[in-house]
């Protein structure tokens, strides 16, 4: 008879065991839950941002192209910058080195200092804008890269110097990406 009372509370301190034990897993899994829930809205998050980053590059390289195409199909003369001078045109004309250059200053969520961009791009925050500075003019005496001179003369060669400057939005206002490329043309 003394043996059934020992199994009998033997039974009953096992199953004391037990739901402490499905307790500990049960809080286990929740963490596991947590974490993960919590790592998918981080890597959500990410995406959003890296989607955001890459519109805006797209924004911008658009319009670094269109300021290059304007250089290309408008700009035939150095009296067409000058004339515009350091103006609400998104035109400059000869840029010092040595002082804080226009697309530092300019607003570029203003209408004034830079030029829309001919290219209109779905989703951004703002539409992407560029500015033209001429640089300087560089008088080649040869052509280094053409040897035999070629299709030209030695030292007729006059190129004009060109910075475009482009800026892009994402889908928000927060993701900015600001591009320049060196453009030469010979008038």
């Amino acid at each position: 008879m003394m043996n059934r009372i020992s199994r009998k509370s033997l039974r009953h301190d096992q199953r004391g065991v037990a739901l402490f034990l499905s307790l500990v897993m049960l809080l286990i899994l929740t963490f596991l839950g947590v974490s993960s829930v919590q790592n998918t809205s981080l890597q959500e998050r990410m995406s959003r941002n890296s989607f955001d980053s890459n519109l805006a590059f797209h924004a911008a390289e658009s319009a670094l192209h269109d300021g290059e195409d304007y250089i290309e199909d408008n700009i035939n003369s150095l009296t067409t910058i000058e004339a515009a001078g350091a103006n609400d045109a998104g035109l400059y004309f000869d840029v010092a080195w040595n002082v804080t250059p226009n697309w530092r200053a300019v607003d570029w969520s203003a209408s004034t200092g830079s030029r829309a961009a001919d290219t209109d791009v779905t989703g951004v925050a703002l539409q992407p804008k560029y500015l033209v500075e001429h640089v300087k003019t560089v008088v080649s005496d040869q052509d280094r890269l053409n040897l035999d001179n070629i299709g030209q003369g030695t030292g007729t060669g006059r190129t004009q110097i060109f910075r475009v400057t482009a800026y892009g939005t994402g889908g928000t206002d927060s993701a900015h990406v600001l591009l320049q490329s060196t453009y030469g043309k010979k008038f």
